[in-house]
């Protein structure tokens, strides 16, 4: 479903991307591990065309990604995204956060219709029609979560990007939510791609993990082939280790 080849991006002097090569299977669960700085977040803009990469070709479906131009709203059509942060509009209740998309655009819905879809998405991730007219600063952190979530699946594309879903949230609530996405990405047959540095995530959503470091993929695999790989900068990070190939300042 996305193809990156030989994608470059530096900003300055600073190079964080020097040359991935990244092959995402259509309804699969990608997971990008990797230190904190070492240009997760960058590769997720790239392939969503919010940053232009200085190099390389990315595809999606087969054809290169529409950062400008007419095809530029169908493209980004096609994606979900559950931001780390959250990214909720404080001055919109709950059910309009998940309905934002929902509501502009040429296919935009009656309010009606908008609120309905938002309150049965918010009913899939375990959320009940009390929170719809709460405002996010009335949620807790967890609940949060889950509206993020909410708002990422109601349009139903065809790509979920997951940026550290579980930031913040304590081991109970970050194990709720890693079940939400597993559950929900199987369900509707998306293709996922997360990037999270949560070894618990990884092993809870991963179908496929790829290891970025240095600026390329250092090592790509099936989750059940990531502890027994041998490639030294996988075993540090997962293991926590402060001795190996990975400079622990960056």
């Amino acid at each position: 479903m996305i193809e990156l080849s030989g994608v470059k991006k530096s900003f300055g002097a600073k190079t964080v991307l020097n040359g991935v090569e990244l092959s995402v299977p259509r309804g699969e669960s990608m997971v990008i591990i990797g230190g904190s700085g070492t240009g997760k977040s960058v590769l997720l803009k790239c392939i969503l065309g919010l940053v232009a990469p200085d190099a390389g070709r990315i595809t999606v479906d087969g054809a290169p990604a529409a950062t400008s131009g007419p095809g530029r709203e169908a493209f980004l059509d096609r994606f979900g995204m559950l931001f780390q942060g959250g990214a909720l509009f404080d001055s919109l209740p709950v059910w309009q956060n998940v309905a934002f998309r929902l509501q502009r655009g040429p296919r935009k819905l009656p309010k009606d219709e908008a609120r309905a879809r938002a309150l049965d998405k918010l009913r899939r991730v375990g959320l009940d029609r009390s929170a719809a007219d709460l405002y996010p600063a009335e949620l807790s952190g967890g609940m949060q979560k889950r509206v993020g979530l909410a708002r990422a699946i109601a349009a139903e594309p065809e790509i979920i990007f997951f940026d550290e879903p579980t930031t913040g949230l304590d081991p109970i609530m970050a194990g709720v939510i890693n079940d939400l996405i597993r559950e929900i990405v199987t369900e509707m047959g998306a293709t996922a791609m997360t990037i999270t540095h949560d070894m618990t995530s990884v092993r809870a959503i991963a179908d496929r993990v790829a290891m970025l470091e240095g600026g390329v993929i250092r090592w790509t695999g099936p989750i059940a082939e990531m502890d027994r790989t041998p490639d030294p900068y996988v075993q540090q990070f997962i293991h926590g280790r402060a001795e190996g190939p990975i400079a622990t300042v960056r």
